[in-house]
This record gives C-alpha cells, structure tokens and sequence, in this order.
C-alpha cells in the first residue's frame, strides 16, 4: 500500500519527502539573527535533491537538509557551564555516554566525556551559535559551527531497524539502542551519528554531505525488501 503522504511531492524522489519549503535563491532571513538577514544572495541545495526515494511504506526515507548542527566543548562537571548552556537553549548537556537531551527546538548529542552535537532548527544555526558564545563567554569552551558538513537523513517505520540492521555493526536491539540514544558508527562504511528519536523506530542519521548519496541509495536499495 503506498503511502499517500510520501509520494507526488515534487521533489523528484517519489515515496520521499524533504522537510520545509522547497529550495529558494535566497535562504529564509531570521529577523532575530542579523547575519542570517543580511547574507548574500546564494543558491540553497541540498547533496540529495532529485534522488529517488524509497516506497516503503514499512522504511520511509525523508531527508532534513537544513537542521543546524554545532559542536559544543567543555567540562560536563562543571556546574557554571552546564547552567550556561540550560540558560542559551533550555537544556543541559548529557553527561551520560550516547545520551540525548532534548528540548523544545534543540537536541543535544553526547559524542564524548566532554563534546557534544547541539542540533537545531532549520536554518537557526547562526542564532543558536551566538547565544550559546555570550552565554559561555569567558568560560574556557569551544562552540563550532558545523551546519554545512553534513546533511540529516530521516528513516522511520516499523521495519526501519531491519533495513539499519543490514549495514551497521551497532546492537541496535531495543533493549541496548532506544528512544533518546545516539551513537557514532557506520552504516556500509559510511561513518554516520545515529540517533534514535522514538520507539516507531525512527532514526537521524547524520552523515557527511560527501557521502550523501551513496547512504542515500543504499538505503533505498536496503528497503526495497519491504516494498
């Protein structure tokens, strides 16, 4: 059975969605963020545009081209930061290890004893920045923005873990990897950060833009199988 909501986007991907408005020649300004408002005029692409999709209705496959993504550094047991960072974006960095915390608008990913991803919305990455470097300033940290390595790439639906279980060494079994846990592995080769967002299962995967489409179509390829 097609999924309905999946297919006849536009996109040129059918059985696959891309999250937000369709790309534009000028990125969405943020009255709040000035350097957002006063960028030039650039092209917005995304590594996967016109990439077919999957049509799985048990493997859906939707691509988030444009979440902003920010390594984030410092000392998880000093109370000054962590109340820094609650204070920037509403929550504290995870101390446990491939723990997610997640708020409103923002996810944090622990990546080690001392660094995390902080995602945010489409296109807040610039605005996220900031507030986190007054927050900490002073504070021997490191914010980073990271937004343009990597694309996110959404996978989710009831046979979801069998089409990551062909690809990824990672114990992806329930009761090891569940809702609100990320992990740093590689998915045919593919070096990604996969976190698992609930129990439908629905994971993101970020990935390198340059390895983009070949992640893309092997998991196409992998959930052909639930066609």
């Amino acid at each position: 059975m097609a999924d309905k909501k999946k297919t006849g986007n536009g996109t040129g991907r059918p059985g696959a969605t891309k999250a937000g408005p369709a790309p534009t020649s000028k990125p969405p300004a943020d009255a709040a963020d000035p350097a957002v408002a006063t960028a030039p005029d650039v092209a917005v692409h995304s590594p996967l545009d016109d990439r077919p999709g999957t049509g799985a209705d048990d493997a859906v496959l939707v691509e988030h081209p444009h979440l902003g993504k920010i390594i984030l550094r410092g000392d998880s047991a000093d109370k000054a930061f962590r109340d820094a960072v609650e204070k920037a974006i509403g929550i504290v960095p995870p101390r446990e290890a491939n723990s997610v915390a997640t708020g409103k608008q923002h996810a944090i990913l622990w990546l080690g004893p001392d660094e995390w991803l902080v995602v945010t919305p489409a296109d807040r990455q610039r605005t996220t920045e900031a507030t986190l470097r007054q927050a900490l300033a002073g504070q021997h940290v490191s914010v980073v923005d990271t937004s343009d390595a990597r694309t996110t790439i959404r996978l989710h639906g009831v046979r979801a873990r069998d089409v990551l279980m062909k690809g990824t060494p990672l114990d992806l079994h329930p009761r090891e990897f569940g809702s609100g846990r990320c992990a740093q592995t590689v998915i045919a080769r593919a070096d990604v950060l996969i976190h698992q967002r609930d129990d439908t299962p629905t994971y993101d995967i970020h990935v390198l833009c340059s390895f983009a489409r070949y992640l893309w179509d092997w998991l196409v390829d992998a959930a052909g199988e639930f066609s």
